[in-house]
């Protein structure tokens, strides 16, 4: 049984599919994986990022994205957040973004 995907916002799917074609098709890469694997999907793929924050890490040959998500009950992943990153560590403000979202789906 696969797992389904979903969007905090569709603000955030709208982030996505403004990449670049490079990093979008990663994504979607990506995202096939999550769908088949879940949690079994590691490094250099996903992160944990702790308190059940993950980071997929897409990347192509304009630059690198990042999206943030968690697992829900029901085989459900929730795409809390994502950006492209411009810097060699992940922003501690983009992870406060995805860390307030975690908390509002965790609770609803």
């Amino acid at each position: 049984m696969n797992f389904s995907v979903e969007y905090f916002h569709t603000r955030v799917q709208a982030e996505i599919e403004s990449w670049p074609d490079g990093i979008l098709a990663d994504y979607a890469r990506l995202i096939e994986l999550l769908i088949e694997f879940g949690p079994n999907v590691k490094m250099p793929h996903s992160k944990a990022m702790g308190k059940g924050l993950f980071e997929l890490r897409p990347k192509g040959r304009e630059g690198i994205g990042r999206a943030f998500y968690c697992f829900l009950v029901g085989r459900r992943i929730i795409i809390l957040h994502a950006f492209i990153k411009k810097t060699p560590a992940t922003p501690e403000p983009e992870v406060k973004i995805a860390r307030k979202r975690i908390k509002e789906v965790q609770s609803a």
